[in-house]
């Protein structure tokens, strides 16, 4: 049986400035390593000590940052993803969020929305964002390791899920699943029907304490 945990890296500087993310290279803020910790160690108790790791990381500090944490826990050496980063926003990374605000152009409620220009130049369109993450989780799940680490980011998550339940990317128009900074989503494969099932999406338990 596969297990596969989606980490949304925690609190990040560009979430407290109020400045645009995207492939913005922000770091963790003391909060968010305290909250890395604490995914590490929620993760630790829930794999089984003899099984066999991977932690995939996008190459963006404030995962990278985390994914250190919970390799650390598991004494391995995290995988650098660059397909796993946040949607490109373009030349409006790192300006403050009211600059984007002004300037997006929200998609159609009918039409070409996987191709759709947010009108911020060097944004990625939905359908580049989702075929670039579609096409690492191909490759990370080449692995026959039981038990994966994904460190991402809150955006990326949709399509990881997407991917894991088979929807084309076509179908990726309308589709989001929410989950908070810090959460934990867990994927399972099971042996038998090799059924790809959703166990929970954006936990955040870990985090209470």
């Amino acid at each position: 049986m596969r297990s596969i945990y989606v980490v949304t890296h925690p609190e990040a500087t560009h979430h407290v400035e109020r400045v645009v993310g995207g492939w913005y290279d922000s770091q963790l803020t003391p909060a968010g390593v305290r909250a890395a910790v604490s995914i590490a160690a929620a993760l630790r108790a829930r794999v089984p000590d003899e099984a066999e790791v991977e932690v995939v990381s996008s190459d963006l500090r404030r995962a990278r940052r985390t994914a250190d944490e919970v390799a650390g826990a598991f004494g391995v050496k995290p995988i650098e993803e660059r397909r796993l980063r946040e949607r490109s926003y373009g030349e409006a990374e790192g300006r403050p969020q009211e600059w984007l605000d002004r300037r997006f152009v929200p998609p159609p409620a009918s039409g070409d929305r996987m191709g759709h220009d947010v009108g911020v130049r060097g944004a990625e369109t939905t359908r580049t964002f989702a075929r670039r993450v579609y096409a690492a989780m191909e490759e990370i799940l080449l692995s026959r390791c039981e038990h994966q680490v994904i460190v991402t980011h809150g955006g990326t998550l949709t399509f990881v899920v997407a991917w894991w339940i088979g929807m084309p990317v076509e179908s990726l128009g309308r589709v989001i699943f929410r989950a908070p900074s810090g959460s934990i989503t867990t994927l399972r494969e099971d042996d038998y029907f090799r059924n790809h099932q959703l166990v929970s999406l954006g936990d955040t338990r870990h985090l209470d304490g």
